[in-house]
């Protein structure tokens, strides 16, 4: 396969509706309202698999010879195409080895083995991983499946631009997530074919943003390391074979803090009932980014395989971003009836105390010897502030202090 071709597309778009679904637009009121644009978000994270991998790897093996599936299948993953390449050769009744990242999410692995893969955990990020599962091939004799640097990986992650197309047909900006580049190129050169007056965004984290900086070289580039939370785009070296679609069709690229991914997560679950992974999050924390009103902008939500564990810290990290929780402390006279007054005057501000921590030790002066750390919860900035407001008024000197759930 030497090119990606839109009668290529068709035909992927034709094989990849056997296992992965339709996922339809959904209009956000939400963040139209809060960017003045038409915001659609195209929901990959309701694939079976739980992202849009599924799409490109089913595609793949499809395009394999019985030989070469014969021989067993490997890949490398930080979680999402291992899930993917391990339904599709459970749908085909071959073997599927997975090599994934020991930092890989509990959720993906466990969801993995699932689906009947063997796995083996190597290496700190996505890349050290690759390079064992290369190996592995070369000793093993199996076909190894790339999730991104391969054209007919990358083909068939081009189906969601023939859907968001399909759907929406005038579509103005498409903003897609890129980790080492496969899903951009396949949506961003499908969507120029069918219409190059289409804006195609893509979104990287800050700390792994390894295409912006080989499109800027001119050529692919590895990164000394990468530092994000978004793992599942922790990528240090973007495709070969792919780069050079990514250079012609993207019109922009987007990078996104961490910090931005957390409030990301929590508008997710608050206004869509929906739980997207940090990767996944990228177009959606970039909407703000965009610089244009009144267009028709698709975020791609790229998965929603999160563990449990990662989503309670990103909850609680996120409430503390917004001030919907905060911490103070406050120096006490040592004498009863002061914890019960400084509990009166948080309940008259509808202030919510979730922790108390009463340290009678913290000097030898009796007159404000007890200092009582307060963790508590608020509506957001304004509450907060007039909680602290009150607190001032009432004769103490609240310090603000990292808040600990």
């Amino acid at each position: 396969m030497n090119e990606l071709s839109l009668d290529k597309f068709e035909e992927a778009y034709e094989i990849v509706k056997e296992v992965a679904s339709e996922t339809k637009l959904v209009y956000s009121d939400y963040f139209s309202a809060q960017t003045g644009n038409k915001v659609y978000l195209k929901p990959e994270n309701m694939q079976l698999t739980g992202a849009y991998k599924l799409r490109g790897a089913y595609y793949k093996i499809s395009t394999l010879t019985e030989e070469e599936r014969a021989r067993g299948l490997i890949t490398a993953s930080a979680g999402n195409h291992a899930q993917g390449v391990a339904y599709a050769a459970k749908c085909y009744g071959v073997k599927a080895v997975i090599v994934m990242p020991t930092t890989t999410p509990l959720i993906k692995v466990n969801r993995t083995k699932s689906y009947g893969a063997e796995v083996v955990l190597f290496g700190n990020v996505y890349d050290e991983a690759c390079e064992h599962a290369v190996k592995l091939a070369e000793e093993n004799g199996y076909t190894f499946v790339h999730p991104f640097d391969d054209l007919a990986v990358a083909t068939g992650q081009g189906t969601i631009a023939m859907e968001i197309i399909k759907e929406l047909p005038l579509v103005d900006y498409i903003l897609v997530p890129i980790g080492g580049g496969g899903l951009a190129t396949g949506v961003s050169t499908l969507a120029k074919l069918l219409n190059p007056k289409i804006k195609i965004i893509g979104v990287e984290p800050a700390g792994a943003n390894c295409m912006q900086a080989s499109i800027k070289a001119g050529k692919v580039l590895t990164m000394d390391q990468v530092n994000t939370i978004a793992d599942g785009t922790a990528v240090k070296t973007p495709g070969e074979k792919i780069f050079p679609y990514v250079s012609k069709n993207l019109d922009d690229i987007i990078t996104v803090e961490d910090q931005e991914l957390v409030a990301a997560f929590l508008d997710m679950v608050e206004n869509h009932k929906m739980v997207v992974e940090n990767s996944g999050l990228l177009t959606v924390a970039a909407l703000k980014q965009l610089d244009v009103k009144n267009k028709k902008v698709v975020s791609i939500l790229s998965g929603g395989n999160m563990d449990v564990i990662t989503m309670s810290s990103v909850v609680q990290q996120g409430l503390v971003l917004r001030d919907r929780i905060f911490t103070v402390s406050v120096l006490l006279p040592d004498k009863p009836g002061e914890l019960t007054r400084v509990s009166d005057v948080i309940a008259k501000q509808n202030g919510n105390v979730i922790k108390l921590e009463h340290n009678q030790f913290v000097s030898i002066n009796r007159n404000a010897a007890v200092e009582l750390t307060i963790t508590m919860e608020a509506y957001g900035t304004e509450h907060k502030n007039q909680i602290i407001k009150s607190l001032q008024e009432n004769g103490y000197q609240p310090r603000l202090v990292r808040a600990s759930i």
